[in-house]
């Protein structure tokens, strides 16, 4: 090929070691080639953990981006980075010989805490923390994120720090392993761990017959063995999965691991197969890991993996939670809880021509003091769906509904049945009801049938949006937590008590959970 050959690489001191060992073997079979460093996101976002990058390949997607440009013909990557599944039109070229599969424990002075109740370690990879701490339950972890050299330095700045662990290959590969260091045998490395891939498009031929040539055949099987693992398993960055294979006397062997992220669960699989009967052997593994709990501890790992963006302010139940779309994660407390007054035998001594309810909890106060012979009134008149159909099962026919109590104001203005009514209500209300007909000469008798107790807690700030249920789910959220959020509320009453301090306020097209639950999905379609 009398073309230069572009190599993208990061261009941290470690992948640029590895660009020019590729660039080096090139040369060596006659090829012109040329460096093409760029950034990744991995590389300029130090502030955050690997794992709440929020993105896939984290340390690939740069010159994934650069090779569908055609800025460079091949890409050089640590193959434990690559996601399992590469971008369409990219396909894997050759991976050389692998090196060090290990991790290593950089430590300061000696290893006397490794016996010690407490140390603090450092480590950015929920491999290693999780693999850590089933170990030694009782130490912490800190994160550590960057190139190899700034993380010694970090190391060495945190006088607090017992140790860090790296990559043992890394470490060689630059020749900065410090003496104070030991390869951790007992911790299963990630998958590919040590193994070096190149990467090109799968339409440019010519390209991928020549990094065939650098292909090592055994490293290619053994890297493919753990990383089917990987993908059967559906991890990647945000999950604690290790796994291992290497071949002997012609017998591949292959061991594989995953955690909580805690390590206080851990699932392993051993497996041995004859060289050439090896294809099934990651599939055999991972479903092993799965039939003995790795499915629910895998969609555990998922779920602490989001981050909480909405939050409703009472409890929902489980087929509530599972409307959400995938992509949302929620959170729920009960803002307010519900205290059932004894509503005195007197208040039924004489006839009650109409009644109104505005609520469910109404309709329980009322059918737990009374019997359903002693509830009969000639109107009920209620808000909501809800609530008229549990009138109708536990007390009887309902005149009227309507979706607000506003609304229902309204109607009574027109329509009443004379010009009375008993309102059973909560100690905690709005007065829109009982004021527009009192000031429309209709006498409003009420009774408090329950109480109506402020529950709030202080909610994560990084949450996006909260559901409200009524007027008093918001007075107590707002004694906690402040309007800067999303208000999702249930209906115009509660929404236009949260107008008064959200500026973003949205409302269901029906007074339902269901309803608003539709609102917040619409919000993140």
């Amino acid at each position: 090929m009398s073309k230069i050959i572009r190599i993208g690489t990061r261009d941290s001191e470690l992948a640029l070691w590895q660009a020019k060992t590729v660039q080096s073997q090139l040369e060596h079979l006659g090829h012109k080639t040329a460096l093409v460093p760029v950034k990744s996101t991995g590389d300029l976002e130090l502030n955050k953990p690997i794992y709440e990058l929020g993105i896939t390949g984290v340390f690939t997607k740069t010159l994934d981006i650069a090779m569908l440009n055609n800025d460079i013909d091949i890409a050089v990557h640590s193959l434990k980075d690559v996601p399992t599944l590469l971008p369409k039109g990219i396909v894997q070229a050759a991976v050389l010989k692998r090196g060090n599969i290990r991790d290593t424990l950089v430590f300061k002075n000696n290893e006397e805490f490794l016996s010690q109740k407490d140390a603090v370690i450092g480590t950015g990879s929920l491999r290693r923390r999780a693999q850590w701490l089933n170990r030694y339950p009782t130490h912490t972890i800190e994160d550590l994120r960057g190139n190899v050299n700034s993380r010694l330095q970090k190391l060495e700045d945190h006088t607090h720090w017992n140790g860090a662990i790296f990559a043992a290959a890394g470490l060689g590969r630059i020749n900065l392993r410090p003496e104070n260091a030991i390869n951790l045998e007992w911790m299963i490395p990630a998958p590919a761990q040590g193994a070096v891939m190149i990467t090109a498009l799968e339409d440019d031929e010519a390209t991928r017959a020549i990094c065939a040539e650098l292909n090592h055949e055994e490293t290619d099987i053994c890297t493919r063995i753990e990383r089917e693992f990987l993908n059967r398993l559906e991890g990647g960055c945000t999950a604690p999965i290790g796994a291992i294979a290497f071949i002997k006397d012609e017998t591949v062997s292959f061991q594989g691991v995953l955690l909580s992220t805690d390590g206080s669960k851990k699932i392993e699989v051993t497996r041995n197969e004859k060289l050439g009967e090896h294809q099934d052997m990651a599939h055999y593994c991972a479903d092993f890991i799965i039939e003995r709990g790795g499915k629910r501890l895998m969609d555990d790992i998922e779920n602490e993996a989001k981050q909480t963006q909405v939050f409703s302010t009472k409890t929902l139940t489980e087929s509530q939670r599972h409307s959400f779309s995938n992509d949302i994660a929620i959170d729920n407390h009960d803002f307010i809880k519900i205290s059932l007054n004894r509503i005195p035998k007197t208040v039924l001594k004489s006839e009650i021509k109409n009644v109104i309810i505005t609520s469910q909890n109404a309709v329980e106060s009322l059918i737990t003091n009374f019997s359903a012979m002693e509830l009969q009134f000639k109107n009920i008149y209620c808000v909501g769906r809800r609530t008229k159909r549990l009138i109708k099962n536990k007390i009887g026919d309902v005149t009227h509904y309507e979706a607000n109590a506003k609304k229902l104001a309204e109607y009574l203005v027109e329509y009443i049945d004379g010009t009375e009514a008993t309102y059973f209500c909560s100690d905690i209300r709005l007065d829109e009801l009982p004021n527009i007909l009192k000031e429309n000469h209709i006498e409003v008798t009420e009774i408090e049938a329950y109480k109506t107790i402020y529950n709030a807690i202080k909610i994560d700030e990084k949450i996006e949006g909260v559901m409200f249920y009524s007027p008093s789910t918001i007075q107590s959220y707002l004694l906690e937590n402040n309007a800067d959020k999303i208000a999702y509320c249930i209906g115009e009453t509660t929404a236009n008590e949260a107008r008064k301090h959200f500026n973003d306020v949205r409302v269901a097209k029906l007074p339902t959970v269901e309803s608003v639950i539709a609102l917040v999905n619409e919000n993140y379609a």
